[in-house]
């Protein structure tokens, strides 16, 4: 027996979200996965809508009615996009992802509605006027059954999609996050006090920009190290990228040589907000100010070292040197500390950390509010650390530093041949 048209019309529709769901695992610039998302969510949810508006099949026979009903399955669409992704954004837990998920569920939902339960009107009708019974009664009751259950499930998926996830204002414990794409960052930090804007990126665009960005430490020459750690990556311009609104560090295991004469079993990235080369200018410094980024730390840690960390800019070296998170051979468990020269010029540094949490699987956001009477920590909106000892603040500027260091005490194991850091956005903030 072959499917009526109607029910394969639908059946395809009840399939189209989760088909654009599995193509959100290609690129973002795939034209596959633009195609297919763009197609559903222009067109798919507001189709089944009308499906449940006309409680009996109908023909589309003339061009004009055929073209009033694309333009009205549009309308719908963009309409109920438009208040899915609201809603996730008033709650500050939009991701694509979700969106997607949501739209899905509702789409089958619609879609796989029984008949009699969008048909129910035709029980009033006449005897004389109804459509003779059909041998085929008895199966599509027992269609409409089943599709009755997976209507029932595809509500509770819904549900679940909409009640998931974490609020801007929330503490996430450990092992939550916020899944990407993190929110923008806030009007106002965590930090009390009242506060102005003085430093921003979403990574909205297509590239990194090299006007608040550079892509090396100062001591650049066609690539650098920090040689201080004895970390055993090269980092290169190559490694860091700007894509799908976000900036994105990877770190490789690919023998690389760098112009300090040895040879480096891995490259990777990094961004600075300081010089191009030792005798450059940096492009921007900080003394004091609340410095947050959103993060998601490689899901593979073993010999990795991911940073956020600011670096003295006159001296080019440390100590002074804030570190808002590293991430040491561990995706659970975030560093924070303060490294202050002691009477005799050599390093000294107090530290605290923070965990177990899944910093993984998706963004937290660090951050450090550097006073003159005091420095403070924050893992997702809430303070973690302090230290207020005047002999150890420091009270010069700073650059801003995010890299993905490779190797720091112990190798990565021979399974891990690459690494990415994600930052969805970044901040700073002043009195």
């Amino acid at each position: 027996m072959r499917t009526p048209p109607q029910v394969a019309w639908r059946l395809l529709l009840a399939l189209s979200g989760w088909a654009a769901l599995l193509c959100t695992t290609l690129q973002p610039a795939n034209p596959l996965r633009v195609a297919v998302t763009g197609a559903f969510v222009l067109g798919c949810p507001g189709a089944a809508a009308m499906l449940l508006a006309r409680p009996a099949p109908t023909v589309l026979v003339t061009w004009p009615d055929r073209l009033a009903a694309v333009v009205l399955a549009v309308a719908l669409s963009a309409a109920i996009a438009a208040v899915t992704a609201e809603g996730f954004f008033l709650r500050h837990v939009f991701t694509t992802g979700r969106a997607l998920v949501a739209l899905a569920c509702l789409t089958t939902v619609l879609a796989l509605l029984p008949r009699r339960l969008r048909a129910g009107s035709q029980r009033s009708v006449p005897a004389k006027v109804r459509p003779p019974a059909s041998a085929a009664g008895p199966r599509r009751e027992q269609f409409d059954r089943r599709v009755g259950y997976l209507t029932g499930a595809g509500l509770l998926l819904f549900t679940a999609a909409c009640s998931s996830g974490v609020t801007g204002t929330t503490n996430p414990g450990p092992g939550t996050g916020v899944p990407r794409s993190a929110s923008p960052p806030p009007e106002q930090p965590a930090a009390p006090g009242q506060w102005h804007s003085v430093f921003r990126d979403d990574f909205n665009g297509t590239a990194l920009n090299t006007r608040d960005w550079a892509t090396c430490y100062d001591w650049n020459n066609g690539g650098c190290t920090n040689s201080g750690n004895a970390e055993k990556e090269w980092y290169q311009p190559g490694q860091v990228q700007v894509t799908g609104g976000e900036l994105v560090l990877t770190a490789q295991r690919r023998t690389t040589q760098g112009h300090d004469g040895r040879t480096y079993p891995w490259t990777s990235g990094m961004v600075t907000t300081g010089r191009d080369s030792w005798e450059g200018t940096p492009r921007h410094t900080f003394t004091y100010g609340y410095y947050a980024a959103a993060i998601q730390v490689p899901a593979r840690a073993e010999g990795m070292f991911p940073a956020f960390w600011l670096i003295p800019a006159e001296s080019r070296s440390a100590p002074p040197e804030l570190d808002v998170a590293e991430f040491i051979n561990s995706n659970q468990i975030v560093d924070m500390n303060l490294h202050w020269p002691t009477a005799g010029g050599d390093d000294a540094h107090v530290g605290r950390t923070y965990g177990p949490a899944d910093f993984a699987t998706g963004y937290h956001v660090f951050g450090l509010d550097w006073e003159p009477d005091a420095v403070t920590w924050y893992v997702d909106g809430v303070q973690r650390f302090q230290v207020t000892d005047p002999s150890r603040l420091p009270h010069v500027a700073m650059e801003l530093v995010i890299n993905l260091a490779v190797g720091f005490q112990h190798s990565p194991p021979s399974s891990v041949d690459s690494a990415q850091l994600h930052v969805d956005w970044v901040g700073v903030w002043q009195h």
